[in-house]
């Protein structure tokens, strides 16, 4: 299973972006979408999927959060 979360594109040059997820930077391939630097993406396997907005991304960091901060969340041994 693979979770993703939304990071902002900060930085543009050709196929690449520099996107920040909370103070971590990577890189990704943005072919696949219409990028724009400000915009959010949802990255997996080092390529933008999915763009949304600002609103939608900052909704989803704070359902994310709130999940993690709620202890529910647990990470668990697969042996």
């Amino acid at each position: 299973m693979c979770l993703a979360i939304p990071g902002k594109i900060v930085k543009i040059e050709g196929d690449q972006a520099e996107i920040d997820f909370g103070g971590a930077m990577k890189t990704a391939n943005v072919a696949m979408v219409d990028a724009k630097v400000g915009m959010w993406a949802v990255v997996h396997a080092g390529f933008a999927i999915e763009l949304m907005d600002e609103e939608e991304a900052l909704e989803t960091l704070k359902l994310w959060n709130e999940f993690v901060d709620s202890g529910t969340a647990e990470i668990r041994n697969p042996n």
